[in-house]
């Protein structure tokens, strides 16, 4: 719903009252856009978002348009195993099927207002007759907690906010850890890392990844991170520095085991120099272990392209 916020608020804000939506409720094989995802189209016939990258979006929108006129809620299926598959342009092997329904513009302001708010729910939508049910589960992002108010964590959390993650960057040192130094995150704080850990309590939805080079910050920071839930915990450094590391976390009574969790040298290997660069390796990183998969080339690739990520 989040992708198409901002239009549901301008069209309300000009008058408008219902609105249909298309939301993808199932998916086969290759599909261009994961369940859930939604195209909204408004009384003046205006668009935002999208079910299928543009695959079936025209045929779709006629469909919401009927049920802006009057018709009852539908659901739809295109694949290449249906017949009108090449009419509406899904030849790539995949199939998937599209509710369109009409909502009160004020319902679905309020839908993203909870989204927004990060709350733990779920909305339930019967797709036909048969009592066929479709549940989204909504919840808070997921975070990205960076240690180290550095240029990269910057360029972290300015990449991280197009994903539509949370982003919370850590130092204790205060004329580091400004607004104008690092616009883009979400929260500040400025306490040592073990206080950090308290107030954050990483969970299963986070990323940490680590960007000092002092022992005092890189250490503590990483025994709490890797005792959390965190799904993720990368650390910048040579490999040369890794390696002291793990034999001062080995001191310090961590297990092989959980030093191992360590990402280190954070990030995929892009030949990345820039701070934006290394932005883009580490949240490839992060988005590939988030996905189960090993973060190589597509090409070189045998699997599915596309995955759910819960």
């Amino acid at each position: 719903m989040k992708e198409i916020a901002a239009d549901l608020k301008r069209w309300r804000d000009r008058g408008d009252e219902q609105v249909a939506v298309a939301t993808v409720v199932a998916t086969r094989g290759s599909a261009p856009r994961p369940i859930g995802s939604k195209l909204a189209i408004s009384k003046q016939g205006e668009l935002a978002g999208s079910v299928s990258g543009g695959c079936v979006e025209n045929e779709v929108y006629e469909e919401a348009r009927a049920v802006l006129g009057g018709a009852p809620p539908k659901l739809l299926s295109y694949g290449i195993s249906d017949e009108q598959a090449w009419s509406v342009g899904l030849p790539c092997g995949g199939e998937i099927d599209v509710f369109v329904e009409e909502m009160n513009l004020r319902d679905a302001e309020e839908l993203v207002a909870r989204i927004d708010r990060g709350e733990r729910f779920s909305r339930t939508t019967v797709l036909d007759e048969s009592g066929k049910e479709f549940v989204e589960e909504f919840g808070p992002p997921p975070l990205l907690l960076v240690f180290g108010a550095v240029d990269t964590a910057e360029a972290l959390c300015r990449a991280a906010k197009q994903l539509g993650w949370r982003t919370v960057v850590a130092d204790a040192r205060a004329k580091f850890a400004t607004v104008e130094r690092i616009p883009s995150a979400d929260a500040l704080i400025v306490e040592w890392p073990e206080e950090v850990l308290v107030q954050v309590e990483p969970d299963a939805g986070t990323a940490v990844v680590v960007l000092t080079h002092e022992n005092r910050f890189d250490i503590p920071a990483l025994i709490g991170s890797l005792r959390s839930e965190a799904f993720y915990v990368g650390a910048l450094g040579a490999r040369r520095n890794q390696e002291r590391r793990r034999a001062r976390l080995l001191e310090e009574g961590l297990s092989e085991g959980e030093i191992d969790r360590i990402a280190g040298p954070v990030g995929l290997d892009i030949g990345a120099e820039s701070p934006a660069e290394t932005a883009v390796s580490i949240l490839g990183e992060i988005l590939a272990v988030r996905a189960g998969r090993d973060g190589g080339r597509l090409k070189a690739s045998k699997g599915r392209i596309h995955v759910e990520v819960s």
